[in-house]
């Protein structure tokens, strides 16, 4: 190895190890060891202003592709990407107008409703729900209202609300599996390929369907005893709070929903419209901002930079990975393992996926993984498809499977603490774990039925 790759080796793994440890906040980590990759791999060990200029990626921003293109994918580049930081941060601004209007609580409570509060009912809607909302918008912020809410109701009907909330979080990431925009790895993997909202929700979202379905069952036979005793008992709702309660203004409420459906409609459209996800991030936040008027301020400042920050440190982490060659030395190594056989090809990126995401986030990973399939891949698009929706399953369910896994499980298991139902390793993965290898063992089968048939090498 050269000093150039011994360098950019050891930033990435002392990165990995601090995150992991969680002693510092993640956004420091990721930016120092940036800096340090721009500074000591492309500055003191490569001497590369040219690998400094490409891993910035700034001029991209710049380019007609890189906010409408032809239909047939976005040009692909290395280093930052931009466009899935600008996505995630109109996002974010659109969410918090939702928020501020009261969306989300109104959706659980008119849901609850709908249903009688019967919990099993409601356990089987709250899955779905969290599954549904997770397609279009951040799990973090799904988990962050349900697991709010389902606190509160079951607090009011006397229900336990662990069951419901690990239930919750696993079909939220699951749910976020099936779109482009549904999770960061997703987002990642589809700006990196140049692949539509339809292209995910046509594989993935299959996929995830099936699972779906599954893990409903499943989680309904981990619970039943709960669940049946539950339903037994009866029910006191003059005490719940009516879901026109949660509105707390009706203009702001109504303009929010259509932002929120205009967003759904450009996503599903953008491969046709030629529309990227850049610029429909971008006017779905100025939209945003112009309806709320003096509340405006108040959004910017709840957009979460920290996590901004973190994907731009991360990025460039990454890329002196991918400057320095190791990408695609890691990539010759996987290609012969698999001896050129695509099904061990696919097996062996979706398990280290997904137990690798179960113990560490999953969007770095996917960031250092995307360059790794596309040298596998090389010209061989269907390839290269085969496994990107590998790469997105595994990174995806595999973060499930543990407390830290993904955001969301951390965010979930963290409601539940404030309110007094800490949630231990052991309650989390006794039923996690077997829900995630069940998943990660059918969607490994359908891509074997469904790509590897096709694929020749």
């Amino acid at each position: 190895m050269t000093v150039a790759q011994i360098l950019a080796v050891s930033i990435f793994v002392v990165m990995f190890v601090l995150m992991v440890l969680d002693k510092i906040e993640k956004q420091y980590i990721t930016l120092v060891a940036g800096a340090l990759t721009l500074i000591l791999v492309f500055g003191v060990a490569m001497h590369s202003m040219d690998a400094v200029i490409e891993t910035l990626n700034v001029k991209n921003i710049f380019t007609k592709g890189f906010w409408i293109t032809s239909g047939e994918g976005s040009e692909e580049s290395s280093g930052i990407n931009w466009a899935t930081i600008i996505f995630l941060a109109g996002m974010m601004v659109m969410v918090e107008g939702m928020a501020k209007a009261g969306f989300f609580r109104w959706l659980c409570l008119r849901l609850a409703k709908l249903v009688h509060y019967k919990p099993i009912p409601l356990f089987v809607t709250f899955m779905v729900m969290a599954a549904v909302l997770s397609m279009f918008i951040d799990s973090i912020t799904v988990i962050l209202f349900l697991a709010a809410v389902t606190i509160e109701l079951a607090k009011l009907l006397k229900l336990d609300p662990v069951p419901m909330i690990l239930s919750e979080v696993f079909c939220a990431n699951l749910g976020g599996s099936a779109t482009m925009c549904g999770d960061p790895p997703n987002i990642i993997i589809g700006t990196g390929l140049g692949l539509s909202f339809s292209d995910f929700l046509t594989n993935t979202g299959l996929i995830a369907g099936i699972c779906l379905v599954v893990v409903i069952i499943y989680f309904y036979l981990v619970y039943r005893k709960e669940l049946l005793s539950e339903e037994s008992q009866e029910l006191d709702t003059s005490n719940i709070p009516d879901p026109s309660t949660a509105i707390t203004d009706k203009k702001k409420f109504i303009i929010s929903s259509v932002i929120f459906a205009c967003a759904v409609v450009l996503l599903v459209s953008h491969a046709s419209t030629g529309l990227t996800v850049a610029f429909i991030g971008t006017v779905i936040a100025i939209i945003t901002l112009v309806t709320s008027g003096k509340d405006a301020l108040e959004l910017l400042k709840k957009v979460d930079y920290k996590t901004l920050l973190f994907f731009i440190g991360l990025f460039i982490v990454v890329g002196g990975l991918e400057q320095t060659g190791i990408l695609k030395s890691i990539a010759s190594f996987i290609g012969k393992v698999s001896g050129g056989n695509v099904y061990v090809m696919v097996a062996i990126i979706i398990w280290i996926s997904a137990i690798a995401s179960a113990f560490v986030d999953n969007i770095p990973f996917a960031a250092t993984m995307l360059p790794i399939i596309k040298s596998l891949a090389g010209t061989n698009q269907p390839l290269l498809d085969c496994l990107a929706w590998t790469l997105s399953i595994g990174t995806d369910i595999g973060g499930s499977a543990t407390p830290i896994g993904a955001s969301a499980n951390v965010v979930g298991t963290s409601v539940a603490a404030k309110n007094g139902y800490p949630i231990g390793w052991g309650r989390y993965c006794k039923t996690a774990a077997p829900a995630m290898i069940i998943v990660v063992t059918i969607s490994m089968i359908v891509i074997f039925l469904r790509y590897c048939g096709g694929v020749t090498m």
